[in-house]
């Protein structure tokens, strides 16, 4: 098929990697703009612009898709679909209605929960048991579509929100090189009213970690935010980064280091942090980070 491909960040990569091995023609691939990144702040290429410039594809990015002359650019492709991932723009009615089978979207949640921009943080940070990929036939409305196809899988106790990332990425390319296999002979499935959540953008004001809430809340905290934007706490006059937990049966003082092994008390139960960060260094296992910055028992954390 002639595919329009639409993304923007790591996420969308292997799904583009997996058109092109399945023998699509890609007409062209949109993502944002080049932004200032890094210490000298130069304008740096996207992750899915960056892999299509490497693939010999051509690469646009306008920064609105809203007037008549990017509009006509787009339908003068004559695309059969557009795929669209983390794409992170608007797609007016003119963009959706362009290509012959309109534009397919790859969605990291079981629609109709999760809708929106964070699914993967929020699914984890909500204590979901399981998520999963949806195909969606794209409409004006956010992420309110009729579904395609869907596959679910269990949401581990200990992932993180880069593992899951990543497990549902490739998940997606699975996916959609399904979908594409059948396209035309899918039947939509509306989505219900009963059970829509919205997967708000994280905010970094949710990342400070107050450790008088129960342990179970802390780790999902902990492991949705890991990595970016990352749960921190106070160590001594030193903020860390926590990457990574699991629950533990110790109890004591909220905040307090109840051994030598980075086991926290929390307002009910306790975490043990398996992976941490300090300021200007790189994440470690709990392991090698104890052996820089040592966490003794009856350390108070986040004061």
């Amino acid at each position: 098929m002639r595919i329009i491909f639409m993304g923007t960040p790591d996420f969308s990569v292997p799904v583009l990697d997996a058109l092109v091995e399945a023998g699509h023609e890609i007409a062209a691939v949109y993502c944002q703009p080049p932004r200032p990144a890094g210490r000298g702040k130069k304008d740096r290429p996207t992750p899915v612009h960056a892999r299509a410039e490497a693939l010999g594809l051509e690469v646009r990015h306008p920064t609105s898709l809203r007037n008549d002359e990017a509009q006509q650019n787009f339908a003068a492709l004559g695309a059969d679909v557009a795929v669209v991932v983390a794409y992170g723009l608007i797609l007016p009615q003119a963009v959706l209605d362009a290509p012959t089978h309109g534009c397919l979207n790859i969605h990291a949640s079981l629609l109709p929960r999760w809708r929106g921009a964070a699914p993967i943080h929020r699914a984890i940070m909500a204590g979901d048991a399981e998520t999963g990929i949806c195909i969606m036939q794209m409409e004006a409305g956010l992420d309110t579509g009729p579904v395609l196809l869907r596959e679910a899988t269990e949401i581990a106790t200990t992932e993180t929100t880069g593992e899951l990332h990543d497990r549902l990425s490739q998940m997606g390319a699975d996916l959609i090189v399904q979908a594409l296999q059948q396209i035309g002979t899918l039947t939509p499935e509306s989505q219900p009213d009963e059970g829509v959540t919205y997967a708000q953008k994280i905010d970094k004001a949710e990342a400070q970690i107050d450790w008088t809430r129960p342990a179970v809340e802390l780790d999902r905290q902990i492991r949705g935010l890991a990595p970016f934007p990352g749960a921190w706490t106070m160590i001594g006059a030193e903020r860390v980064k926590l990457l990574g937990s699991r629950l533990s049966d110790q109890r004591g003082a909220a905040g307090m280091a109840l051994d030598d092994a980075f086991t926290i008390a929390c307002g009910s139960g306790a975490v043990t942090i398996t992976r941490a960060q300090r300021a200007g260094k790189g994440a470690q296992d709990t392991e090698t980070f104890l052996r820089g910055m040592a966490v003794p028992s009856g350390t108070r954390l986040g004061d």
